[in-house]
Formats: structure tokens, C-alpha cells, sequence
């Protein structure tokens, strides 16, 4: 549960910080660049601050999946 919640508020700041640089004001660009950054030292250390926040909020980590 914890994969798909990242990936959801991951893509969410990146399309909401897209909008806001293209609408807004160009200074939004960097909130995109740190996502990537973050997702890039995820990938990297396998270590992530939101999975942090979420352990500490009580949600469930991620399981094996049942193939039968």
C-alpha cells in the first residue's frame, strides 16, 4: 500500500508543480526538480522520507501478493 501512495502524491506534485511553472511562475520548475531528486536517491539507497512519514502514520507496508 505504501508503493502506491508515494507513486500517487509523487506524480501529483509533479503534474501540480508542472501546471503551476507553465501557469504560475517559472520558480515552481524547482519543486518538480526536487521530486526527481528525491525519487533518484530513492532508487539509489532504497531510502525515502515519505515512507518514513507513512511507517509513523500507521499504514501498512507493502506484502507479498498471493499468486494462486
Amino acid at each position: 500500500m505504501q508503493t502506491r501512495i508515494v507513486h500517487a502524491i509523487a506524480g501529483t506534485f509533479i503534474v501540480v508543480s508542472l501546471l503551476l511553472g507553465i501557469y504560475v511562475n517559472q520558480n515552481w520548475f524547482w519543486l518538480t526538480g526536487f521530486v526527481g531528486v528525491n525519487m533518484w536517491i530513492h532508487a539509489l539507497t532504497d531510502w525515502c522520507l515519505m515512507y518514513v512519514v507513512l511507517n509513523k502514520l500507521g499504514v501498512k507496508k507493502d506484502g507479498a501478493k498471493c499468486s494462486g
